[in-house]
């Protein structure tokens, strides 16, 4: 790509426009990874936590963030979601989120999920805090994306 879309001919930072092109459905899946030590995750499946219910303030957490995306991400658009899901899996040494997002609009959804995504593991550190500091975030990337004019992605496994 040669030119920069989101610079204006004097270099600043722009919201580009979006008005010309047609809205299509577009969905987005993005990950993230909480790792946390194996007593930390035992009180997790045992719902003994501090704090309640982890997993249920993590996904309305997650969902919540999603919607104020285009508010904290500068150069996003404010999109018309259609639904945004999450879904935690245990995986070795911790947790998995998936956030799913899906839009019919006239830009993607890529950020929302990864918004989605990073709050919902934000809020497991958060309400898991009181148990053990060390918890960390391992990763938070976009899975797949599809819609729109580039179509169909998916990340290399």
């Amino acid at each position: 790509m040669s030119e920069l879309t989101h610079l204006d001919a004097e270099g600043r930072a722009r919201m580009v426009d979006v008005a010309m092109k047609a809205p299509s459905h577009r969905e987005a899946v993005a990950r993230a990874t909480v790792r946390m030590s194996e007593a930390t995750l035992e009180k997790l499946r045992a719902g003994n936590t501090p704090k309640g219910d982890v997993l249920g303030t993590a996904r309305v957490a997650g969902i919540q963030a999603a919607k104020q995306t285009s508010s904290l991400i500068p150069l996003c658009h404010g999109i018309a979601l259609t639904s945004v899901e999450l879904t935690f899996e245990e995986v070795a040494g911790g947790v998995e989120i998936l956030a799913t997002a899906r839009c019919f609009d006239r830009t993607g959804v890529e950020m929302e999920a990864m918004t989605a995504a990073s709050v919902a593991a934000l809020t497991v550190y958060d309400m898991l805090k009181a148990v053990e500091r060390g918890i960390t975030i391992a990763e938070v990337t976009l899975l797949e994306k599809k819609g729109g004019r580039s179509g169909h992605w998916k990340k290399s496994p």
